[in-house]
């Protein structure tokens, strides 16, 4: 498990009781700062404890998007639609690894045992995030 602050925690939990009042509609970032008197930089550490959190204390899944900010999601097909595009997402940055700095890297040294488990380890989660943004259902 990895280490949060206690201020954290507690960043993430206003930002819980922020949403909880006006559920289920959202809070967009300009908004949520504003309810929860936190900064910038104290809201983005707060939504990352929440996502440790959440698991833990059993709090409702949260996701964000352009229309309604930040906001509560219980519905099973919606969470899995977010779910999908976070693999896009990832898939797209993990492609731009293996373009911009492994296969450079395996190009420079061939025989290098690192590069080559690198490589097969960042393909095979490559591989696995486009079967969850492009399940064949």
């Amino acid at each position: 498990m990895r280490r949060r602050s206690p201020a954290a925690a507690r960043h993430a939990d206003s930002i819980r009781l922020a949403l909880m009042e006006v559920a289920p509609a959202g809070l967009k970032k300009p908004r949520l700062m504003a309810v929860t008197e936190l900064s910038r930089s104290q809201i983005v550490r707060g939504l990352a404890a929440y996502r440790e959190l959440a698991g833990e204390k059993r709090w409702p899944p949260l996701v964000w998007s352009f229309q309604t900010g930040y906001r509560f999601c219980e519905d099973a097909e919606e969470l899995e639609q977010w779910e999908r595009q976070w693999a896009e997402v990832k898939y797209t940055q993990i492609t731009g690894v293996i373009t911009g700095i492994l296969d450079p890297h395996a190009r420079l040294f061939p025989k290098s045992r690192w590069v080559s488990y690198v490589v097969a380890q960042i393909n095979a989660i490559q591989s696995s995030l486009d079967m969850i943004a492009h399940p064949q259902l």
